[in-house]
C-alpha cells in the first residue's frame, strides 16, 4: 500500500527526532546526576547531531539532506569511500579501470624485485574474442642480455642510442619533486631516457644526470620570451646541455588532444617559475596550438631549426592522431621540403598521465593502435620509414604490450603510468587534486616526504629491467634476435569461438612506395584523405573535399535507386504470383 503523502510526521525525520530526544534525555541526566560524565558526553554528541539536523533542514544545496536530515550524510560518506571499497573488495583482478589489479600487481612485483611468476595457469579466457598471443618457435634463440637499444637520428651530429622502453612525458608540477628525482635517478641507473614533459627541465631533472628527452609544447616553457613566443637563445642554453639527448615538439597528447591548459597562478611556485620561465604567481598558459609555425611546411622548417640550434641532436615531434588529412599534410611537407624529423612519437587516446575533461579523455583522439598503424604505414607508403624512428605511448606496461606495439610498427615504447606505479602510485585517481596519497602527483611538501627517492629510484630501475628481461624471453621464444624483428605475422588474435587470425591479416599493411602512385588499390583512409592534404596548410583542400562529398552523395543515390528498383521488382513478382 502506498505511503500517505501528507503525514503529520514523515518517517524520514526519525533519525533527526531521535537525536533531539537523545539531547533532551542527556540534558535531563546531567541536571539530575551532574557527576555522571556519560551524560555530558551525550549532551555534546547529541547537540552536534541535532545542530547538524537543523542545518540540514535550512540549507539549500543538497535536497537529500533537506529530506533526510542527519541520516542523509551516510549517503555522502558511502559515496566518498566507494572508489576504495570497489578497488579493494569488489573489482575483479582482470577488471581494468583503467588498469586492472593484475596489471598493477605485476608492476609492483617487478618494481620491488619480487617473483612475478604465476602458478596454476593463465587467468585469462583464451576462448574469448580479442585474446592474443605470440607464436613461439621450435628453435628459440639465446640472447646475451635484455638491454635492447636502437639508434635515433643516425644522420645527426649527435645520434642517440636509446633503450626500447623509456619514461613517458610527465612534467614537474604535475609530478612532485621527489617523483622527478626518483624517476631520473632510476633512468640514470638503468641507462634509459626520461621525457621531461612540456613543463621543461627543472632543477630536479638535473640532480642525478639521467638522459633527458626535452619536450617543447605550445607554451615554449624553458625557451620562451616574456610574451610567450619562442626564444632561440633560451632554447640553445637548455638544448646544448649534454644531459639532453633529444628534442621533442609536442603537438598534442593522448589525454586531451586539441586542448590547451592553464596552471593557476597560486600553483606557479618559484621552482616551477625557474623551470618554465614564467612569472611567479601568474597563470601559466599552454595554448592549444603553436605560435612558431602555422603550416606543415613551417613546422618542418621549425624542426630543422631546432635540430641545428641544439647542435645536431635528434629532433622530432609527438602527437595524437586526429584528422588524417593533417597528418598526411605533414608527410607531404616532408616530401616537399626534404626535411624529415628523426623520430615521431604516437600518443594513444588511452594515455592519461594528465588530468583532462571527461569528454576529451573518453571521446577525442585516435587510440594508439589506429594512430600507430596509420603513421607507420604512411611512412612506408612514401618511402620515408627508414629515415624516421617511431615511438609510442598508451597503456604500455608489460613485455607483451611492448612486443605488440613493435609488431604494429613502433621502434620503442614509452610508459607513464607504469613508472608512476613503480614509484608507488595506487591508482587513487586524485592526481588533479593535489592530495595524492603516495606523494607522486602533489606539490604538498609533507605528502612528498612519503616518497623516499633512493628506494623508489631502485624500484624504477627494477621495473624497467624486469620488463625488458621478460621481453628478452618473449623474443627468444619467438626465435628472434631483437624486438624490432617482431611483426604482425607473429601475433595471433582470436576473432570468434572457432576462428583465429594473424594480426597481419587484420590490420592495414601498405607496401613500400605504394602512396607515390595511384591510390585505387589502397586502404580507404588513403583514398579518402590523401587527396585532401596540402603541405601548405593544415586545412583540407575544399575542392577535393567537395568532390569526395559529391561522390558519396552520388553513390548513395545509386544505392537508393537500386534498392527502390529491387523492392519494386519484388512487389511485382508477389503480385504476379498471387
Amino acid at each position: 500500500m502506498a505511503t500517505p503523502i501528507n503525514t503529520p510526521f514523515p518517517t524520514r525525520y526519525i533519525a533527526f527526532a531521535l537525536c533531539v530526544v537523545g539531547l533532551v534525555a542527556s540534558l535531563a541526566t546531567v541536571l539530575l546526576w551532574p557527576w555522571l560524565w556519560g551524560g555530558w558526553v551525550g549532551v555534546g554528541a547529541f547537540a552536534v547531531l541535532s545542530g547538524t539536523g537543523v542545518h540540514d533542514l535550512r540549507q539549500t544545496r543538497h535536497a537529500i539532506l533537506r529530506n533526510y536530515p542527519v541520516i542523509g550524510h551516510l549517503r555522502f560518506l558511502l559515496e566518498y569511500i566507494r572508489p576504495e571499497m570497489r578497488q579493494y573488495f569488489i573489482e575483479s583482478d582482470a577488471e581494468a579501470a583503467p588498469f586492472s589489479r593484475a596489471q598493477r600487481s605485476l608492476v609492483y612485483q617487478r618494481a620491488k624485485g619480487e617473483p612475478d611468476n604465476r602458478p596454476f595457469g593463465t587467468q585469462l579466457d583464451v576462448t574469448i574474442a580479442g585474446y592474443e598471443w605470440i607464436n613461439h618457435s621450435m628453435v628459440p634463440t639465446k640472447l646475451a642480455n635484455h638491454d635492447f637499444r636502437i639508434v635515433i637520428g643516425a644522420d645527426c651530429a649527435q645520434p642517440y642510442d636509446a633503450s626500447v622502453f623509456n619514461i613517458s612525458a610527465m612534467s614537474f608540477g604535475a609530478l612532485s619533486a621527489n617523483a622527478i628525482l626518483a624517476l631520473n635517478k632510476g633512468a640514470k641507473a638503468g641507462n634509459f631516457a626520461h621525457d621531461t614533459g612540456e613543463g621543461s627541465i627543472s632543477q630536479h631533472h638535473r640532480v642525478h644526470g639521467g638522459d633527458l628527452i626535452w619536450e617543447i609544447g605550445s607554451g615554449y616553457f624553458g625557451c620562451r620570451n616574456d610574451d610567450g613566443s619562442f626564444s632561440e637563445e633560451r632554447f640553445i642554453a637548455n638544448a646544448r646541455d649534454p644531459q639532453v639527448k633529444m628534442i621533442e615538439v609536442k603537438l598534442s597528447q593522448g589525454a586531451k588532444p586539441g586542448h590547451g591548459g592553464v596552471l593557476p597562478g597560486p600553483k606557479v611556485t618559484a621552482e616551477i617559475s625557474a623551470a618554465r620561465g614564467v612569472p611567479i604567481g601568474v597563470d601559466c598558459i599552454s595554448p592549444s596550438s603553436h605560435r612558431a609555425f602555422s603550416t606543415p611546411v613551417e613546422m618542418m622548417n621549425f624542426v630543422a631549426r631546432l635540430r641545428e640550434l641544439s647542435g645536431g641532436k635528434p629532433t622530432g615531434f609527438k602527437f595524437c592522431l586526429g584528422h588524417p588529412w593533417e597528418w598526411f599534410a605533414i608527410v607531404k611537407a616532408m616530401q616537399q621540403t626534404g626535411i624529415t624529423p628523426d623520430f615521431i612519437v604516437v600518443d594513444g587516446a588511452e594515455g592519461g598521465t594528465g588530468a583532462a575533461p571527461v569528454e576529451f579523455s573518453d571521446h577525442v583522439g585516435a587510440p594508439l593502435q589506429e594512430g600507430l598503424l596509420l603513421v607507420h604505414n604512411t611512412l612506408i607508403g612514401v618511402g620515408l620509414r627508414s629515415r624516421i624512428k617511431i615511438g609510442c605511448a598508451g597503456k604500455v606496461i608489460t613485455a607483451f604490450d611492448l612486443a605488440r606495439m613493435m609488431a604494429l610498427g613502433a621502434d620503442w615504447c614509452n610508459a607513464g603510468r607504469g613508472f608512476m606505479m613503480a614509484l608507488g602510485c595506487i591508482q587513487a585517481q586524485t592526481c588533479h587534486t593535489g592530495n595524492c596519497p603516495t606523494g607522486v602527483t602533489t606539490q604538498d611538501p609533507l605528502r612528498q616526504q612519503a616518497l623516499v627517492v633512493p628506494t623508489k629510484a631502485d624500484r624504477v630501475q627494477n621495473f624497467h629491467r624486469s620488463t625488458l628481461h621478460a621481453l628478452q624471453e618473449l623474443v627468444q621464444a619467438a626465435g628472434l634476435d631483437h624486438p624490432q624483428q617482431i611483426t604482425a605475422h607473429h601475433i595471433v588474435r582470436r576473432i570468434s569461438d572457432t576462428e583465429v587470425r594473424l594480426l597481419s591479416n587484420l590490420v592495414m599493411q601498405v607496401q613500400p612506395g605504394a602512396l607515390l602512385g595511384p591510390l585505387d588499390a589502397q586502404h580507404n583512409v588513403f583514398r579518402t584523405y590523401w587527396p585532401l592534404a596540402n603541405a601548405a596548410s593544415f586545412q583540407p583542400l575544399l575542392p577535393a573535399l567537395q568532390a569526395d562529398a559529391q561522390k558519396q552523395r552520388e553513390a548513395a543515390d545509386v544505392q537508393a535507386r537500386t534498392q527502390t528498383q529491387a523492392e519494386g521488382q519484388a512487389t511485382q513478382e508477389v503480385a504476379l504470383s498471387a
